[in-house]
């Protein structure tokens, strides 16, 4: 009975500290970095994994709306909690034409302290499209539950054209909307209501990035300013739930990615 009760218990023990190895999920620290483009050089790994292979996103970032966003690659390794991950393509920016892009490798260590994950290691790098290194230095990440960019979708595309349906939500109650792409006005004064306000935006490999932004030119009857915007790219068809104030608009991004669909499979 005993031995039972030593096997169960090693069981549940074992189970446990895989559980707590799984990295899936959202990763923040800061790097250490002299110069630069950010005066704070934020990272967000955003790690997926199966077996032992790793892929994912990163960001390095000041904010929401200065940042440079790459895909992974790497490897995890349970038995010694030894975690490598290679930067690759950069998929999104929004940066000042004067910074340059460093292509980052992460060595790090799975560890704990209480209840918290944390990812300790160094980094190495290169600027982009050149042999020149950057600045090695050490992170230190933590696991969070959502990512800071969680507020501002971003969805892959790989049409040339998006068609973009703007809504009323839920009771039609005056809500007048802008509509900005990239800074720009495309449509001003409109009135949300069961009918569509339609645009249409260009992205293809001159037009990589597209920053939707809905700015609440009153609040209507029912106070926030709400919209279902349907968007439709090819065959693909999305639809999400826009909500703005005089104070904040609601912001959707567009990266166009014309390998989505072959990098979608490999990852099934």
């Amino acid at each position: 009975m005993k031995r039972w009760l030593s096997l169960i218990f090693a069981l549940i023990f074992f189970s446990t500290i895989l559980e707590a190895q799984n990295l899936n999920g959202y990763w923040k620290g800061t790097l250490t970095m002299t110069g630069g483009c950010f005066p704070v050089n934020h990272i967000e790994l955003q790690i997926k994994i199966k077996g032992n292979e790793v892929w994912g996103d990163s960001y390095h970032y000041l904010d929401v709306n200065n940042y440079v966003k790459k895909d992974f690659r790497g490897s995890y390794d349970p038995e010694t909690k030894k975690l490598i991950v290679q930067e690759g393509l950069v998929t999104t920016f929004k940066i000042r034409p004067d910074c340059q892009v460093c292509i980052k490798r992460y060595e790090l260590t799975y560890s704990t302290n209480g209840t918290q994950e944390i990812l300790t290691g160094g980094w190495t790098g290169h600027i982009m499209n050149s042999r020149i290194r950057c600045q090695d230095g050490s992170i230190v990440l933590s696991r969070i539950k959502e990512s800071v960019f969680r507020e501002i979708p971003e969805i892959a595309v790989d049409t040339g054209q998006l068609r973009l349906d703007f809504y009323d939500n839920a009771e039609v109650d005056g809500d007048s909307i802008t509509v900005r792409v990239n800074g720009q006005t495309i449509l001003t004064h409109q009135r949300l209501s069961t009918k569509p306000i339609t645009a249409f935006v260009t992205i293809d490999q001159n037009n990589p990035f597209q920053e939707v932004e809905m700015v609440a030119e009153n609040l209507g009857s029912i106070p926030p300013n709400t919209a279902i915007l349907i968007v439709t790219a090819g065959k693909d068809r999305y639809q999400l739930f826009l909500s703005s104030t005089e104070e904040k608009s609601a912001r959707v991004r567009f990266v166009y990615d014309p390998d989505r669909r072959g990098r979608m499979n490999s990852e099934r």
